[in-house]
């Protein structure tokens, strides 16, 4: 095909075509021209080696087109120097050229039954084609190469249905039939044959290699197959946890990406348990146990970083459901200057952290970030000449510069019957999980009047509320004045995809009505994303946070008694030029950030 210089998708056509969409100068197309013949060799060889290692039955080796070679070269976009040239804007463009329609697969949004039962696995790696979803009786199949008449015609015939082209790029239609067909394939030969697995009691976490596709040899465990090919999946889609539901008559699994969930499988009911135990042996649990909550942990590796999964399991009406929480060091452990503070409160924040005694509070709900602030702000603090000791329910995240002691009621060891014994390890930093009820903020109190930097949690809506909770818990006034060094408190807003971003102008008074004062009038520009493939159709990619930082002022210590209240804090609160929520939410709004949505859902019950 490379070699008829007329066909569509031969080497020079897709060249021409890539210089007339401005994606590639003439300079770069002389040099794929020059390099082209040497690069399919070496990639080639590269193909080779590789199937060498696959089991037979494994992937067919698809030879390398010139779309491989041009994205091989990483070079620049001609129209966008400040993009690489991926392979999804080249097929992008030929789409334009071929005059096919192009489409981004979302695995999300993909039937599982039609796109492993109307094909053969190994027809739809051969061809590399994939049924999307049936348009009208009519039957969408993805492609990277659309000048196959008969392989259309062939899918036609079997599936009964008119065949309409898409064109997709060559590594989604891979990876998304090695998904599928690699899940599927497992699932329906769990429902007849389970495996056995073992189980050891032992440490507190186990290291579990999961095997690539690749790798998974066709007489492996079904069920240990399907759940390696569940976690690949979590980890490929960016989901901080993974749902297992058993419902009446099927089990479904729903992720959360960027903090909403997403419904990704349904499984068949016989295939439940088995997957359950699977990941109790998995994280240590008790596989016979059904009747009551059990809590574990797993250890893997997301490509060249080690991630921790927080497996939580409790009966539901028709079985056992499983939460597995994605715990990504890269997430947790941050630079503070990245987390979202801006400089005026990242300012009062160091000063907050860097003292060596005194009470830190970080607040938010649940879900609001708070441990990623608490671990990366730990990690800068943690040198070789600092004992760091934490108490958690349960630990988050294993790392080895901390002392981690994880809460065990039914051996007495709680937040707040350990700080005292804590008190004893000669700690000069002490993270307290949570400052749950009067024993444990009292405690924590004593530890940063002898000397100690406490870091700790209080489930409050904004930082000057956090004073008062002290104070109802039942904390003395003049305690809380000898001890809290600030508070933040902080929340997550959803970031603008950066690939759809698109700027647009509204009035400044439509702004006010929303609650959304930008101090300007007349016109704003603010930014949305227009939904595309990157961010599944959103707008959104990624989450940022927001922060109030409230250093505990002398105004402040001098208005705190047993009868202080909010409305008299709030107000010296911002008298010493506390920046709110919904402030710092609009900057991130005018930046471009975020967008006004975010804005109001995260922070209106602030207002």
């Amino acid at each position: 095909m490379a070699n008829d210089a007329d066909h569509p998708f031969s080497d020079k056509a897709v060249c021409v075509a890539l210089v007339q969409h401005g994606l590639i100068t003439k300079a770069h197309a002389l040099e794929i021209f020059e390099k082209k013949d040497k690069a399919r060799e070496s990639m080639e060889k590269q193909k080779a080696r590789r199937s060498q290692s696959i089991p037979m039955g494994g992937r067919i080796i698809n030879p390398t087109t010139i779309v491989d070679i041009i994205v091989s070269f990483k070079f620049n976009r001609a129209d966008r120097p400040d993009l690489e040239l991926d392979e999804d804007i080249i097929f992008k463009a030929l789409a334009k050229t071929w005059g096919k329609p192009y489409r981004k697969l979302d695995p999300l949004k993909l039937d599982l039954n039609l796109v492993t039962t109307t094909i053969p696995r190994s027809f739809a790696m051969k061809h590399l084609v994939l049924p999307v979803e049936v348009d009208n009786g009519k039957l969408v199949v993805a492609t990277s190469n659309p000048f196959n008449p008969e392989v259309f015609e062939d899918i036609a015939r079997v599936s009964m249905m008119a065949v309409n082209a898409v064109v997709t790029s060559k590594t989604d239609i891979i990876r998304l039939i090695d998904e599928f067909f690699g899940f599927k394939r497992s699932i329906a030969a769990a429902e007849t044959q389970f495996a056995s697995p073992s189980y050891d009691l032992g440490n507190l976490e186990q290291y579990v290699r999961l095997k690539s596709v690749d790798e998974l040899p066709v007489n492996d465990h079904h069920v240990i197959n399907a759940v390696n090919h569940l976690f690949s999946y979590a980890f490929d889609q960016r989901a901080s946890d993974i749902h297992i539901e058993p419902k009446r008559d099927a089990s479904l699994i729903r992720m959360r990406i960027d903090g909403v969930l997403h419904t990704v499988y349904r499984l068949p009911k016989k295939v439940h348990s088995p997957v359950v135990s699977r990941i109790k042996n998995m994280s240590r649990l008790d596989m016979a146990e059904k009747r009551r909550p059990q809590d574990g942990r797993i250890k893997t590796a997301k490509g060249d970083v080690e991630v921790e999964i927080r497996i939580s399991t409790v009966p539901v009406a028709f079985g056992e459901k499983v939460v597995m929480r994605v715990m990504d060091p890269d997430i947790l452990f941050q630079d503070l200057d990245h987390l979202g503070f801006t400089p005026h409160d990242l300012e009062r924040y160091n000063y907050m952290v860097n003292r060596p005694n005194g009470l830190v509070l970080v607040c938010g709900p649940t879900g609001s970030g708070k441990s990623t602030t608490l671990y990366s702000t730990l990690r800068r603090l943690s040198t070789p000449e600092i004992n760091t000791t934490t108490i958690e329910d349960p630990i988050e995240m294993v790392h080895e510069e901390f002392n981690q002691i994880a809460v065990q009621p039914a051996v007495n060891i709680t937040f707040a019957t350990i700080i005292r014994n804590i008190l004893r390890q000669d700690p000069d930093i002490i993270m307290v999980g949570e400052l749950r009820d009067l024993e444990t903020a009292q405690n924590a109190v004593q530890a940063a009047l002898t000397g100690h930097l406490v870091l700790s949690t209080l489930h409050t809506n904004d930082a000057p509320s956090s004073i008062i909770r002290l104070l109802d818990i039942g904390v003395p006034h003049f305690l809380v004045q000898a001890t809290l060094t600030g508070v933040i408190s902080q929340r997550l807003v959803r970031k603008i995809c950066p690939k759809c971003i698109e700027p647009y102008e509204i009035d400044a008074s439509e702004l006010v009505r929303m609650g959304i004062d930008v101090k300007k009038q007349g016109p704003v520009t603010l930014y949305h994303g227009t939904g595309c493939a990157q961010c599944r159709g959103t707008g959104y990619f990624g989450r940022i946070a927001i922060f109030e930082a409230l250093p505990y002022t002398k105004a402040l210590k001098k208005i705190t008694t047993r009868d202080t209240d909010l409305a008299m804090l709030r107000e010296v609160a911002f008298k010493e030029n506390l920046v709110s929520l919904r402030e710092n939410a609009i900057q991130k709004l005018v930046d471009g950030v975020t967008t006004r949505e975010e804005v109001v859902r995260v922070t209106w019950e602030n207002e």
